[in-house]
C-alpha cells in the first residue's frame, strides 16, 4: 500500500520552499498532494479568470469577502517582510512536481465552502472579536513590527498557537481547522487507496500537520467527509433577529396608537425610525468612502429594508456605487497586490464591499439605538403607554368578535 510523508511549512518562509524542493528531490514520490483547492491552484498560477463585479455583488456575504481580503493584505504584508511571497513553497511544490513529470493532487477544500462555513459558525461576539483582532494585527504589521516566521514551525509553539486560537474563536477553529484537518486526511487515504504502491508526499501548512496525521493514524476517527462539504445546517439567526426586530416594531406603533397618546406621537415615533436609520446607514457610507449617491440610496431605503430582514441597506448602496464608480475587473487583483491599507481603500471595487458592509452595520445600529432612545425622544412613559395599549388592543379585539 503507498505510503504517505507529511511535509509541514509556513506560508511565507524561504526555508519552508527549500524544504519543499529537498523533500520532493529525496522523498521521490509519485504523487506530491498540496493543500490547495482548484480555484487557489488556478490564482497561483495565475491561470484564473478574475471575478466580475456581478459576481462581486451576486454573492452578498460582503462582511466575509471583507475579512478575507483583509486577511490576504496581512498574509502578503508579512511575506514582503521577510522576502517570500504568500504560498511560495506552495508553487515550489507544483514547479518541482511539474518538471520531474510528478503527479499533482489538490488536498485542500474549496475555499468558498470554508469560508462560508467559517463565517457562519460564528456568533456576533465572536465575528466582532475576530475583526477587532484583524485591524490590530494589520496595524501591527503596518507599523513594522516584526514577525519570527520560522519559529511558527515550532511544535511547541503551534500548540500554544492553536490553544489561544480556539480560545479566542472556538467555533472558528474547529472550521478553519480541525475540520480541514479532516478533509484532507479524507482525500490522502482516497489517494492511498488508489494506489497499491508508492510514496505520496503531503504539503500542508504546519498548523495542520499534527491534526492530519492523528486521522491519518486512526481513520476510524474521521468524521463523516458530507458533513464537511456544502453550507453548515444552522439556525438563520441574523434573519430570526430581523423578523424579530420587525415585528417587535410593529408591535410598538400598535401599542403607541391604541394607548391615547395621540396621532402627532405615533407619527413622531415612526419618523424616528426612518431618520436614525437612514442618516447612521449614510453616514457609514460616507464613512466607507462611498459616492453621495451611494449614502442617498441608503438615507432613502434604510428604514424600508430594516423591515426586511431578506433586504439590506447596504446591498442597495454597493448597487449604486457600483452603477457610479463601474470598477474595471482589474480591481479585483489590485486588492491583493496593494501595499497599505489606504491603497485598498482607494480601489472602486473594494469600495462597493466596504460601503455594503458599512452600511449594513450603521442600519443596524440604528435598530438598536431606535429601542433604547425612542421613549426618551418621545417623551412618555414607556410602561404606562405600552400597558394602556395592549389593554385598549385587546379591548378593540374582543369588541370586533
Amino acid at each position: 500500500m503507498a505510503e504517505i510523508r507529511i511535509i509541514g511549512t509556513a506560508h511565507v518562509s524561504q526555508k519552508s520552499v527549500d524544504e519543499v524542493r529537498t523533500a520532493i528531490e529525496e522523498y521521490t514520490p509519485e504523487v506530491v498532494a498540496i493543500e490547495l483547492d482548484p480555484s487557489r491552484y488556478q490564482a497561483l498560477k495565475r491561470q484564473a479568470a478574475d471575478p466580475t463585479v456581478q459576481d462581486v455583488l451576486g454573492v452578498k456575504n460582503f462582511n466575509s469577502l471583507l475579512v478575507q481580503w483583509l486577511l490576504a493584505y496581512l498574509q502578503r504584508k508579512i511575506g514582503l517582510d521577510v522576502g517570500v511571497a504568500p504560498g511560495a513553497e506552495m508553487k515550489a511544490a507544483i514547479e518541482e512536481a511539474e518538471k520531474r513529470g510528478i503527479a499533482i493532487a489538490l488536498i485542500d477544500r474549496d475555499i468558498r465552502v470554508t469560508l462560508l462555513r467559517f463565517w457562519n459558525s460564528l456568533g456576533i461576539l465572536e465575528k466582532l472579536r475576530m475583526i477587532w483582532a484583524l485591524v490590530i494585527s494589520i496595524a501591527e504589521v503596518d507599523n513594522g513590527q516584526q514577525i519570527d516566521i520560522e519559529s511558527l514551525k515550532d511544535q511547541d509553539v503551534i500548540d500554544v498557537v492553536m490553544e489561544e486560537f480556539r480560545k479566542f474563536s472556538p467555533n472558528g477553529a474547529r472550521t478553519l481547522i480541525d475540520e480541514r484537518d479532516a478533509f484532507i486526511a479524507h482525500q490522502l487515504l482516497l489517494l492511498k487507496a488508489q494506489r497499491p504502491e508508492g510514496r505520496i508526499l503531503a504539503v500542508v501548512g504546519a498548523g495542520h500537520q499534527q491534526g492530519i496525521t492523528g486521522y491519518l493514524d486512526n481513520p476510524a476517527t474521521l468524521p463523516a467527509f458530507d458533513s464537511l462539504v456544502g453550507e453548515p445546517k444552522s439556525l438563520p439567526w441574523g434573519k430570526i433577529f430581523g423578523f424579530a426586530m420587525t415585528g417587535l416594531f410593529v408591535f410598538l406603533l400598535a401599542a403607541i396608537g391604541f394607548s391615547g397618546v395621540g396621532l402627532n406621537v405615533l407619527l413622531e415615533a415612526f419618523l424616528f425610525w426612518v431618520i436614525i436609520h437612514g442618516v447612521l446607514a449614510a453616514l457609514f457610507v460616507l464613512l466607507a468612502g462611498g459616492h453621495p449617491y451611494s449614502a442617498l440610496s441608503c438615507l432613502c431605503v434604510a428604514w424600508m429594508t430594516s423591515l426586511n430582514p431578506m433586504l439590506h441597506a447596504g446591498w442597495i448602496g454597493a448597487y449604486v456605487e457600483a452603477r457610479v464608480r463601474k470598477p474595471p475587473i482589474s480591481d479585483f487583483r489590485k486588492i491583493y497586490e496593494t501595499e497599505s491599507i489606504r491603497e485598498m481603500t482607494k480601489i472602486p471595487l473594494f469600495k462597493v464591499v466596504l460601503v455594503a458592509a458599512l452600511g449594513n452595520l450603521g442600519s443596524l445600529l440604528g435598530t438598536v439605538l431606535y429601542f433604547i432612545f425612542i421613549f426618551p425622544v418621545l417623551g412618555i412613559d414607556p410602561g404606562v403607554v405600552i400597558a394602556n395599549g395592549i389593554h385598549n388592543m385587546g379591548a378593540w379585539v374582543f369588541g370586533l368578535i
